[in-house]
């Protein structure tokens, strides 16, 4: 990427020579180049949000900024592509969405991301720290700016305007106003599942902002907890765990069970933390931000449960299906199972046969089939 401040290689993680998806976009060069030709003073404190694969905080290392990201991944890759550009440890803070937000900011560059709850939620955990002359931009391409998105940024931090389109990308400006009333924050969000759900039942549920259907049950979900394997397996994965639904069905199912909540969200793997607290379950479960399975070891796991994502972003992509079932493969001991719920369409039975040499349909209906694969060696 050509920015103000000269060329950056820049990659995501985990890299793939295969992989043709980039890891900045229009929207990233556009904020630089704002910012280098209206001359931003970046001094002070300066807090990127929601920088996807650490185009931005490499391209400002020199300003010292803090990245705050939901996305393991983004932080590993932020990590490799600020290492690959020389930068020094430490001069870029790297956070979570769950860490507690810098107490002042004096520049605040905002990644509008894809979720609308998770963008609120940021924005009124850092509402606080902002001050009336910090100056605030957000970026994003034109398809992810809608009204709602600039009616958040007014309700919670000021008067705010959007800058023509460039490359099908556009820009935020925000104007502080201390003097707000700013909403409380309605996150993190619980309600009591519905009748029908299996083991959890009638049970609550917490969804930290940003979390895949967060004010809802999906309906994938819903037809996976109907069609769920039995008691049994002593080690269980619920990979890619959302809020934990799927794998506190099973641990109130089978208390014995050893449960490993794996996600590559902060946001989620804390909702799942919350879900199986909230609910009282017995037996030990450990919840983990990482990617995929890659920490877990070669055979140690009994059952692996998996409703994979299609999308990387606003990219439609079976990458990270492809490197969850390999994982899982992996990590799975001889007889043990690989169970996964996927819209018909995706064809993962093509997948799973191609990896495991089988799969056999569970269950299905007219949107979703749930498929089961064993490890035979």
């Amino acid at each position: 990427m050509t920015t103000p401040w000269g060329e950056a290689e820049l990659s995501r993680f985990p890299e793939d020579p295969r992989d043709r998806l980039r890891a900045w976009d229009a929207s990233d060069a556009y904020l630089l180049r704002h910012l280098a030709e209206e001359g931003v003073p970046l001094t002070g404190s300066v807090v990127v949000v929601g920088d996807r694969w650490g185009a931005l905080v490499t391209a400002l290392a020199e300003h010292r900024p803090t990245q705050i990201t939901d996305s393991f991944l983004s932080q590993e890759a932020t990590r490799a592509n600020l290492a690959r550009a020389g930068v020094e440890p430490g001069a870029v803070r790297l956070l979570t969405t769950q860490d507690p937000p810098p107490e002042r900011v004096d520049v605040l560059l905002v990644r509008v991301p894809k979720s609308l709850a998770l963008l609120e939620d940021q924005l009124l955990r850092l509402a606080p720290a902002v001050h009336a002359g910090t100056l605030i931009v957000g970026t994003g391409m034109v398809k992810e700016i809608h009204t709602s998105t600039l009616q958040l940024f007014e309700r919670i931090l000021g008067p705010t305007r959007t800058s023509l389109a460039r490359q099908k990308a556009r820009l935020i400006f925000c104007t502080p106003d201390p003097a707000l009333e700013r909403p409380a924050n309605p996150w993190p969000y619980s309600y009591a599942l519905p009748d029908g759900t299996g083991a959890v039942s009638g049970r609550t549920v917490v969804n930290h902002a940003g979390v895949f259907c967060a004010d809802r049950l999906d309906i994938g979900t819903r037809f996976f907890l109907r069609h769920l394997p039995g008691p049994g397996a002593d080690r269980v994965v619920d990979l890619g765990c959302g809020n934990g639904v799927v794998g506190t069905a099973v641990a109130l199912a089978d208390p014995s069970a050893e449960v490993l909540f794996v996600d590559e969200s902060f946001q989620a793997v804390a909702s799942a933390e919350a879900t199986y607290k909230a609910n009282g379950v017995p037996g030990h479960a450990e919840f983990r931000v990482g990617d995929g399975l890659a920490g877990v070891a070669p055979g140690s796991v009994d059952l692996v449960l998996n409703n994979p994502p299609f999308h990387s972003h606003q990219a439609t992509t079976d990458a990270t299906a492809w490197r969850m079932f390999t994982g899982a493969k992996r990590a799975l001991r001889p007889g043990g199972e690989l169970w996964v719920i996927g819209n018909r369409h995706l064809g993962y039975h093509v997948k799973l046969r191609r990896l495991f040499g089988n799969s056999e349909l569970v269950a299905s209906d007219p949107k979703f089939v749930v498929l089961r694969a064993v490890k035979k060696d």
